[in-house]
């Protein structure tokens, strides 16, 4: 555990260039084609994820709904996680294991993008949301720990930042999605 706040952001810029060093540049390059493609047809592109990951899901849906950082028609985007009655009603009456895959049955369209988050990979609510959405035709896209866990081989683009620490995973994945953002909004935004 790093004593002072320089080992700890040293720990951080050491994960930073182990990322940089995966050459994710193709993955994230497909994973923004997929969603600009989806968006681009009307078709919605889903996020879900857990505690920090559920915070992130709606973090995304909220810089593409709004606005990221220039002015441009609003996107289709929907956070699984931020909508309280939905998820509380169907965890009560039937499981909170499908949570989400329930939500993917309701608004997932062929053609549509899951952006599936969690930090271990195993959560299995997420997992099977993954599930849901391959069956519906979807674009996966995974943002997980190193190797991905079980939702690895449910994800057509799985983005695992070589760590294992929870903190340390998601504090890459807000620079992985933040650049997602942009260049998602960059591509859709109409041109002058």
């Amino acid at each position: 555990m790093p004593a002072t706040l320089d080992d700890y952001l040293a720990e951080v810029a050491a994960l930073v260039e182990a990322t940089r060093r995966r050459e994710f540049g193709p993955r994230v390059e497909r994973a923004i084609g997929a969603i600009v493609a989806a968006l681009g047809a009307g078709r919605a592109l889903l996020v879900c994820g857990n505690g920090g990951s559920a915070a992130d899901a709606m973090h995304i849906a909220g810089e593409l709904v709004a606005r990221f950082l220039i002015d441009r028609p609003a996107l289709n985007v929907v956070a699984l996680s931020a909508n309280p009655a939905m998820l509380t009603a169907w965890a009560n009456d039937a499981a909170y294991d499908t949570v989400y895959a329930r939500q993917v049955e309701a608004y997932g369209q062929k053609g549509g993008v899951l952006l599936a988050i969690s930090t271990s990979g195993n959560s299995t609510n997420v997992v099977r949301a993954l599930e849901a959405a391959r069956a519906r035709g979807m674009t996966t896209i995974g943002l997980a720990g190193e190797g991905g866990g079980t939702m690895a081989p449910l994800c057509d683009i799985l983005l695992d930042v070589p760590s294992r620490s929870t903190p340390r995973v998601q504090e890459i994945h807000v620079a992985l999605y933040h650049y997602l953002c942009r260049e998602v909004e960059a591509r859709l935004a109409p041109k002058a």
